[in-house]
């Protein structure tokens, strides 16, 4: 069995199916993460990935690059689009990975035997090769890599409601720390 359908069996184990949003934020996760060399499932938190919507995608994301909110390795950013962006903690090199135009169509060629459309682009997403499946896009952060991630531990109280504020995300307004 192939890394590819391994990871599909655990993201439908995890899911409690396989759909095809999640089958392309394996395929993302996967790709990635071997565009920027780093070995996965990660276990050093080395990336971070921002998702750009939430649902299956994420699902399939989670389970390619081990990246999770609960580990503070993901970040939704959810503007409606299946797409990620993957950052080197380390080095701030990023990429963002997204489908290719018309890419439901073409998924579909790769399936002639499946009639249904949902089961064929699902289908045709996991036989798809990657550089008809997908583009890649370099980018750089507007928001520094230290800011996002933060650091644990760090506590501090907002001075007008009294409710704590965790991991560097107050905002100190004339020396007024506030949520």
């Amino acid at each position: 069995m192939n890394i590819l359908q391994k990871t599909l069996k655990i993201a439908a184990a995890n899911h409690k199916s396989l759909c095809p949003r999640l089958v392309l934020g394996v395929r993302i996760g996967l790709a990635g993460a071997k565009e920027l060399g780093i070995a996965i499932p990660q276990k050093n938190k080395d990336i971070l990935a921002i998702v750009e919507t939430d649902g299956c995608f994420v699902s399939g994301v989670e389970a390619s690059t081990a990246c999770s909110l609960s580990h503070r390795t993901m970040r939704v950013q959810d503007i409606g689009k299946v797409a990620a962006t993957f950052v080197i903690i380390n080095t701030g090199e990023a990429i963002r990975v997204s489908p290719r135009q018309k890419v439901r169509e073409r998924a579909l060629l790769y399936a002639p035997e499946e009639k249904r459309r949902y089961f064929a682009m699902r289908i045709g997403y996991e036989r798809m090769p990657v550089d008809e499946l997908l583009n890649f896009q370099e980018v750089s952060l507007k928001t520094p890599i230290e800011s996002l991630i933060s650091h644990a531990g760090l506590r501090t109280e907002c001075m007008q409601c009294g409710e704590e504020i965790i991991n560097e995300r107050e905002i100190i307004q004339e020396d007024i720390i506030l949520c």
